[in-house]
């Protein structure tokens, strides 16, 4: 059974920094992240494949948020510079049996909550 513990959220002031990381148990490969704010759907933050050699970002973080894995801990992290009120949300990781970039996950998160404040 796979299970996905994301962890590093919380409440930071705008042009700040976090890093959200996900532990992940079992078999899973490349990973992403997602985020929903209130009000809204779900939406695709970045993802990476298996291997951490190609990594995909949505525009509106591009240049702000990098994706990294640690494959022998089987975990994924989101680092955060630069945040934005806009960018609070809860987020959420994601895991596919894929091991190349996706968008398409079996597994997810609980989510862990991110508040910008301006």
């Amino acid at each position: 059974q796979v299970q996905l513990v994301e962890s590093g959220g919380g409440l930071v002031q705008a042009g700040g920094s976090l890093r959200l990381s996900c532990a992940a148990s079992g078999r899973t490969f490349s990973k992403g992240w997602f985020r929903q704010a209130p009000g809204k759907e779900r939406e695709f933050v970045a993802a990476i494949s298996w291997r951490g050699g190609i990594t995909r970002y949505a525009d509106s973080v591009k240049g702000r948020f990098t994706i990294s894995m640690d494959n022998a801990k089987n975990t994924v992290y989101l680092q955060m510079n630069s945040l934005k009120p806009e960018d609070t949300a809860v987020y959420y990781c994601a895991g596919s049996k894929r091991l190349e970039v996706t968008l398409d996950y079996d597994y997810w998160g609980q989510g862990t909550q991110v508040t910008v404040s301006s």
